[in-house]
């Protein structure tokens, strides 16, 4: 045996110390932090810039009688699709097309009237050459966010929403961070206040969401209540015996009790029904049993709000009222669970 195999390693052979885990957490939280930091201190400065030339866009943006047409290249091409679809989404029709696309046939999709919406934070971007030639071409105006004014893109667009210069968030100062944080934080601003000056409401929201988890949180008790002759009611004066005749027919494990003039006075659930058990219930009035002021709530409510009440009180059925109590709909639970909301 070589007597240099029992000898101990060099010093210069011994391993590396390793980093210990919470110095290594902690060096990227504060990695994490920072590009925040920086990004949050260039969205505070971008909203002290807003000037008359947002009110411009924001008049051009509601003004069109076309579409508002969204691009960009690269990482602002990702914001500028994203953009389009927030504005497509708060009732501004838009839509995205690529630069590169455009320039092979897409300039098409592109009409008179139609708003354009350029990203591009340096505002030289060759592939945009062809998108710019064509709104002059056509006469559509032309919204650039950059943040370079002195770029071909200023100086050929209508209106110029100006970023603020505000380093990137990358160690280097290269990679898009701050600049695209800045530019998907304009488009969203100009989608919301579009959305405020057109009185965008939470029922537009749900017609254009009616698949997503959103719409059907929007969805109102008068879109899934039962109505019409589906409706379980009876008079206080009837007999137990028809009112769970009644209650059997209609299968919502309830009947509404309503007075001469319509007014809904009462229920009696399945429950009631226990806990009157006895040999004469068949023989009873609806009114000896019935609950008096049951719940209800408006047919304009949001079904969420109906399944929180049944929720909290306990009960699988509301009765649906108008202004005067009289009963125009019913709604079990059970239409919440199918309309995804429970």
């Amino acid at each position: 045996m070589d007597s240099r195999d029992t000898q101990p390693p060099a010093p210069d052979a011994a391993p590396l110390a390793s980093v210990p885990a919470a110095s290594a957490g902690d060096a990227d939280r504060a990695a994490g932090a920072r590009l925040l930091e920086i990004e949050a201190a260039a969205l505070r400065r971008l909203a002290t810039v807003l000037d008359a030339r947002f009110t411009a866009a924001l008049d051009a943006l509601a003004g069109t009688g076309g579409r508002v047409v969204v691009t960009g290249i690269g990482k602002s091409g990702h914001i500028a699709n994203k953009v389009a679809s927030t504005f497509a989404s708060t009732g501004t029709p838009a839509f995205f097309v690529h630069p590169s696309e455009a320039s092979h046939g897409d300039l098409g999709m592109i009409a008179p009237g139609d708003v354009v919406l350029m990203f591009s934070n340096s505002g030289g971007s060759t592939e945009l050459a062809d998108l710019v030639a064509h709104t002059r071409r056509f006469e559509n105006t032309l919204i650039a966010v950059t943040s370079n004014e002195a770029s071909p893109l200023a100086e050929q667009a209508d209106i110029v929403l100006l970023l603020p210069a505000e380093p990137e968030a990358c160690p280097m100062g290269l990679a898009p961070t701050t600049s695209t944080t800045m530019m998907l934080a304009l488009g969203d601003a100009l989608a919301i206040a579009l959305l405020n000056r057109r009185g965008f409401s939470p029922e537009d929201f749900r017609v254009l969401h009616p698949g997503g988890r959103l719409g059907r949180h929007l969805i109102k008790v008068g879109d899934i209540m039962h109505g019409g002759e589906s409706l379980p009611l009876a008079r206080p004066d009837q007999s137990m015996a028809e009112v769970i005749l009644m209650m059997t027919a209609k299968s919502f494990g309830c009947v509404g009790l309503v007075d001469g003039t319509g007014t809904l006075c009462g229920i009696i659930t399945d429950g009631d029904l226990r806990r009157h058990m006895a040999g004469d219930l068949l023989r009873r009035r609806a009114a000896e049993i019935m609950t008096r002021q049951p719940r209800t709530i408006r047919a304009g409510a949001l079904a969420a709000e109906a399944v929180t009440v049944m929720n909290r009180t306990a009960i699988t059925s509301l009765f649906i009222v108008d202004e005067a109590r009289r009963p125009i709909g019913i709604l079990h639970i059970h239409d919440c669970l199918r309309a995804g909301l429970a």
